[in-house]
C-alpha cells in the first residue's frame, strides 16, 4: 500500500534571517563610524589648525573685534554719522575653541613684543606704534600720523629707521608676516587714487617691497591685502577714532608645523647701524608721483 505524502507547511519565519543580517551590518556600520570619531584627535587638531593659518596668510579670515554702537553725531567733514558707522566684526572662522598657536609659538611671540618694545618706546609712547597679540599673530600697527603724509602710499623719510628696526628683528623670526593697509570712512579721490581701497592696497604692497628690496626679506614670506575703511579697530564718528583706524598692520603669523623650528636670537640692545634708507626704486617712486591734492584724512 502507497504512503501517502504528507503536505510541507511554509515557514512563515525565515524573515528573521534577513532581519538578523541587517541588524549585524548595522552593528558593524556604527562600529566602524565609531572607530573613525575616535582616531587620532591631536592629528585632526593640527590639520585643522594648518588649514585655517593658510586661509589666514591669504587675508581671508580676521581676529574678531568687539562691535560698538555709535549714536549719529556730527563727524570732522560736517555730515551726520549714520547708524552704519559702527566697528564691523569682521569674517572669522574658529576651528573650534583652541588657540591657534602652540604655547612655544606663544612664548616666541611674547620674546618678540618685548623686543620691539624697548626698539619703539618712544613710538610707543608718542602712539604712533601699537603691538598686541591676538588670535591672528603678533600685529604691530604703524598709525599713518607717524609713518606717511596724508594720501600718500611711501612711508615718509623721518620714519624709514624705525621701519628698519621692525624689519631687522622681524627677519631674524621663522614666521610669515601679512601686511595690511587700513583707512578711515572719509573718501579719497585723487589722481593716483581713486578710493580707499586703491590707497589701502599700495601702502601695504609698498610696505612689502621695502623690506624685501631694503632688508632682504624672502618674498615668499610675505603677502600684502588692503581693506579701506571695512576694518576698523575704532569708531570713525569722531577725529581720535579716525586717526587710529589709518594705519598699516604688520602680524607676524603663526606657524603650525611638526618639524623643528629655529631658535630665536634677537639682539639685547638697540643695534647701532640700522637700514635708514628708502629702497632706490620706493625714492624715484615717490620722486616721480605728482604731489596729490590736500585731502582731509
Amino acid at each position: 500500500m502507497r504512503r501517502r505524502k504528507e503536505k510541507q507547511h511554509a515557514n512563515h519565519e525565515r524573515w528573521l534571517v534577513s532581519y538578523a543580517d541587517f541588524i549585524t551590518l548595522l552593528f558593524a556600520f556604527f562600529v566602524v563610524m565609531y572607530a573613525t570619531s575616535k582616531a587620532d584627535q591631536k592629528k585632526q587638531a593640527q590639520a585643522a589648525a594648518s588649514i585655517n593659518s593658510a586661509f589666514k596668510a591669504l587675508g581671508l579670515f580676521q581676529s574678531p573685534s568687539t562691535i560698538k554702537e555709535s549714536k549719529p553725531s556730527q563727524n570732522d567733514t560736517g555730515s551726520p554719522a549714520s547708524s552704519e558707522d559702527t566697528v564691523a566684526t569682521p569674517l572669522n572662522v574658529v576651528l573650534g575653541d583652541q588657540m591657534l598657536a602652540s604655547p612655544e609659538v606663544q612664548q616666541d611671540f611674547e620674546k618678540i613684543k618685548k623686543h620691539l618694545e624697548g626698539l619703539l618706546s618712544n613710538q610707543i609712547a608718542r602712539h604712533t606704534v601699537a603691538l598686541r597679540i591676538g588670535r591672528d599673530g603678533l600685529i604691530i600697527s604703524l598709525r599713518e600720523a607717524g609713518f606717511y603724509e596724508s594720501g600718500s602710499d611711501t612711508p615718509h623719510p623721518g620714519s624709514i629707521a624705525t621701519l628698519g628696526e621692525i624689519a631687522e628683528a622681524l627677519r631674524a623670526t621663522p614666521y610669515d608676516i601679512r601686511i595690511e593697509g587700513h583707512t578711515d570712512n572719509v573718501p579719497i579721490h585723487t589722481e593716483q587714487f581713486d578710493s580707499n581701497w586703491e590707497l589701502s592696497t599700495s601702502r601695504a604692497t609698498h610696505m612689502a617691497k621695502l623690506f624685501i628690496i631694503g632688508h632682504r626679506f624672502s618674498p615668499g614670506r610675505l603677502s600684502a591685502s588692503g581693506y579701506a575703511e571695512f576694518h576698523p579697530t575704532t569708531t570713525n564718528s569722531t577725529a581720535d577714532g579716525r586717526a587710529q583706524n589709518r594705519r598699516v598692520d604688520i602680524i607676524v603669523l603663526p606657524h603650525v608645523t611638526t618639524t623643528p623650528r629655529p631658535v630665536i636670537h634677537l639682539p639685547a640692545a638697540r643695534p647701532e647701524a640700522v637700514t635708514a634708507a628708502i629702497p632706490a626704486a620706493a625714492m624715484a617712486e615717490r620722486a616721480a608721483a605728482t604731489p596729490p591734492p590736500a585731502v582731509s584724512r
